[in-house]
C-alpha cells in the first residue's frame, strides 16, 4: 500500500484594516506570531514536498513556517489552490454584506454552495477547480508528505472530497488560520484508494 499524506495548512490572518470580503483579492498576512510558526515548524514532517497557493498570504505563510526552522524545498506554486473568486463581492464590508443579504443561522459562508458571485465562482465552482489538482499532486508525489499552505475554502474542498461530503456540509467545517488539516491518500495494488482523516482544524499549542 502507498500512504500519501496531505498536511494542509490555512494562511495566516490577512493583514487589512476594516472587515472586508477578499476571496482572491492579494493581501498579505501576518506573521508576527513566532511561537506559533515555531510549533508548527517543530509539528510539521521534514523531508516533504511544499506546495502553495500562489497567493503572497499562503507563500509569506510558508516562508515563516521554514524561517522557524523547517528546511523546505521551492515552493510548487498552484494558482489552481486560491480561494474562491468571489467576484463582484470581493472588497465589500461583511457587515453590510450579511445586512443585504439577510441572515441564515444555518448558512456558515457567504452564500449557499451552488450560488456563483457575480462576476465570481460558487463553492461548487471551487471544488471542481481545486480536485484535480489535489489527484495530480498525489500521483506526482506517492508516498511521500505534502505541505500544502493554502485557504479556508481550498481545505474545505479537500475535505468534501475525501469524505464525499454534501458541499453544504463541508461549508460548515471551521478551518482557523494557521492550522493544520491532514487527510492520507492510501492506494492498494488492485488498485483501490480512499482518503483517511488524521485530524482537523488542528492548532499547536503555544
Amino acid at each position: 500500500m502507498t500512504e500519501t499524506r496531505w498536511w494542509w495548512i490555512r494562511h495566516a490572518p490577512v493583514i487589512q484594516s476594516e472587515n472586508r470580503i477578499y476571496g482572491q483579492t492579494d493581501l498579505p498576512a501576518d506573521c508576527s506570531n513566532a511561537a506559533l510558526f515555531a510549533a508548527l515548524a517543530e509539528t510539521l514532517p521534514r523531508d516533504a514536498v511544499l506546495v502553495t497557493s500562489d497567493l503572497q498570504r499562503a507563500i509569506q505563510t510558508a516562508a515563516a513556517i521554514a524561517g522557524a526552522g523547517l528546511a523546505l524545498p521551492k515552493s510548487i506554486l498552484e494558482p489552481a489552490l486560491r480561494e474562491q473568486h468571489l467576484g463582484d463581492w470581493q472588497g465589500e464590508l461583511r457587515l453590510e454584506f450579511a445586512a443585504k443579504r439577510g441572515r441564515d443561522i444555518r448558512r456558515f459562508w457567504l452564500a449557499p454552495a451552488g450560488e456563483r458571485a457575480p462576476n465570481g465562482e460558487s463553492f461548487a465552482d471551487l471544488v471542481a477547480r481545486v480536485i484535480p489538482t489535489v489527484e495530480r499532486l498525489t500521483r506526482a508525489h506517492a508516498g511521500k508528505d505534502i505541505v500544502c499552505v493554502a485557504h479556508g475554502g481550498t481545505i474545505k474542498a479537500a475535505l468534501a472530497h475525501a469524505l464525499s461530503l454534501d458541499y453544504e456540509r463541508a461549508l460548515s467545517i471551521s478551518i482557523a488560520n494557521c492550522s493544520v488539516t491532514r487527510l492520507d491518500h492510501m492506494l492498494h495494488e488492485d488498485p483501490a484508494s480512499a482518503w483517511r482523516v488524521a485530524m482537523v482544524n488542528w492548532s499547536p499549542h503555544l
